[in-house]
């Protein structure tokens, strides 16, 4: 067991007490993802306990595909699923596994439930069993095939695995009862015709287990002793026993279920998000706007934030809905220690220093953390014009505004003071370009005559900015449940990512991929993927509290 300190909740409690008792003398965990979409923020929780457990208590957790759904999975899927993982900063060690790797094994299981009289052939179409299974309220009604007696049922089993029907023709169903208060125990569909090829089996089969057969017997062939699964699977586990009472299975699983996390403003329905994408309302299953692991990390969460937020929503049989804004807290504060500082503008008008000799450049010393001195310093150019951002100017400001206005005097960071004479409008009466004088004995802040100004606005170089598009993005959809109201697609956000061409300080260029910088009073960002040599591309991760905004918003209400 690890000696760090770790979580409390009832899942570890149970761990504890099957080692402490003797049950099992080690444990085995696993995670089971269907490769036919990427993982998304909810499926985080599962591997950070899945795995975790087994780190914490010296057991091992297995990384099993259960691909049983051909027409469904892509390799390029599963590839996807293990760079996530280790991404989060987990390892499955030598235990890949495959539902697919047991697939004669599960067909022979299958066979032995037909001749013990647990299983029959049903020459139903899929509506008539849909329709015949009943509701809440009502029982189902039995097959007119239920009854046909078990070596009928063995032969037809049998021309479907050698492939003489056709999809949808016959299904194998278990022999359970179809009055059963659970419906998932109204005879349970056991194997479908699928005439597909399998991406690691090819045409081997054409017949393929459901998700419910196959993955309770899985997890007895490879002996796990900790099935963990979310609470929607808690009425899947009076079928998951069944199956393990009456098959020869090598070992006993227990599944036990939590709640999922589910996070404000987010859907994590593989097959909702697969629609996002089909239907170009993203560009990717790795769009920063998406809640998949890989669209996180690309917007520049890191895996630590989300550890860390799986760590605070905890292990529960409690479901609820946990606000976006706690992940965002939780990476700005984790960014704020690590994160150097770079200086960037992204709504950018002109400043002229008239009194500053043309052509002529300085380096100023620029920190890379306030609060850290061993991350050391840089140089950042100074010339006659820069770059500020647009809302740091006003003509007409109110008492606390404390950055450039006419006549006031405001510090440069890193630089000088700067005093604004005068600016240029455009005849629709906007602001094209701001006048100033500096003072040459302020560099970096500091004068003889020990004034100070309350003002610190940021700035590029004008000459040696390098340009780049910053994305900026909201929340994808407008409402925190986005599916509580109807279809979720009507509450897609139409302003949930926002381009702007920024100028940056000139070495931002260079900053490596998944690097994350504080672009000084705007926010997180990170280069993203899609920049190229000739083409810069930063997103913004989150942005940082903006103190100003709350103080203007709070003005204009007592205005009112």
């Amino acid at each position: 067991m690890s000696t760090q300190e770790s979580p409390t909740d009832f899942v570890r409690s149970i761990i504890k007490e099957d080692l402490a008792s003797g049950k099992h003398a080690s444990i085995v965990t696993r995670f089971p993802p269907e490769p036919n979409g990427y993982l998304h923020v909810g499926h985080a929780k599962a591997i950070c306990l899945d795995f975790g457990v087994a780190e914490e208590f010296g057991g091992t957790c297995h990384l099993r595909f259960d691909d049983t759904n051909p027409s469904k999975e892509e390799q390029h899927y599963a590839d996807a699923i293990q760079a996530d993982i280790r991404w989060l900063g987990f390892d499955w060690g030598e235990h890949l596994y495959h539902a697919s790797d047991y697939f004669g094994q599960l067909y022979d299981w299958a066979c032995h439930l037909i001749k013990e009289g647990n299983a029959y052939v049903d020459e139903q179409t899929a509506e008539e069993i849909r329709a015949n299974r009943g509701d809440l309220n009502h029982p189902g009604t039995d097959s007119p095939y239920r009854d046909r007696p078990a070596e009928e049922s063995m032969d037809l089993f049998q021309r479907m695995r050698n492939g003489e029907f056709e999809d949808g023709s016959k299904v194998l169903r278990a022999k359970i009862d179809m009055a059963h208060p659970n419906i998932n125990l109204r005879d349970a569909v056991l194997y479908r015709v699928q005439k597909k090829s399998h991406p690691r089996t090819g045409d081997a089969w054409c017949i393929y287990p459901m998700y419910d057969f196959a993955h309770g017997q899985s997890d007895a062939i490879e002996k796990i002793t900790h099935s963990l699964c979310t609470l929607e699977f808690e009425n899947h586990r009076p079928l998951y026993e069944w199956f393990l009472d009456h098959l020869p299975i090598p070992a006993r699983p227990r599944q036990y279920e939590f709640s999922r996390l589910n996070l404000s403003y987010t859907i994590t329905s593989k097959r909702k998000l697969k629609t996002l994408v089909d239907g170009g309302h993203v560009a990717s299953w790795d769009d920063p706007r998406m809640p998949t692991i890989s669209g996180m990390r690309r917007r520049g969460i890191t895996a630590t934030s989300i550890r860390e937020l799986c760590k605070q929503v905890g292990i529960t049989r409690t479901e609820g809905t946990v606000d976006f804004s706690l992940l965002q807290s939780i990476l700005r504060d984790e960014l704020n220690d690590v994160a150097p500082r770079r200086m960037a503008v992204l709504d950018p008008i002109k400043v002229v220093v008239e009194n500053y000799p043309a052509g002529q450049v300085e380096m100023v010393q620029a920190k890379n953390h306030p609060d850290n001195e061993a991350m050391g310093t840089r140089e950042v150019p100074f010339g006659r014009e820069l770059w500020i951002e647009r809302e740091d100017f006003r003509e007409e400001a109110p008492r606390k505004y404390f950055r450039l206005k006419p006549g006031e005097e405001v510090r440069f960071k890193y630089a000088y003071y700067l005093t604004c004479t005068g600016f240029d409008k455009d005849e629709a009466g906007n602001v094209t370009e701001i006048r100033c004088t500096y003072d040459p004995e302020s560099r970096g802040g500091n004068t003889e005559d020990g004034r100070k100004v309350k003002g610190t606005i940021h700035w590029v170089h004008a000459d040696t900015a390098v340009k780049a598009e910053v994305r900026l993005y909201d929340h994808l959809f407008q409402e925190e449940k986005p599916e509580a109201s109807g279809e979720f697609l009507d509450n897609l956000n139409p302003d949930s990512l926002t381009k702007v061409t920024a100028v940056l300080e000139p070495g931002l260029a260079n900053l490596p991929l998944g690097e994350s910088v504080q672009f000084e009073r705007s926010g997180y960002f990170c280069k993203d993927t899609d920049s190229s040599d000739e083409k810069l591309v930063f997103n913004r991760s989150v942005a940082l509290r903006d103190s100003w905004a709350k103080l203007e918003k709070k003005l204009q209400a007592q205005s009112r």
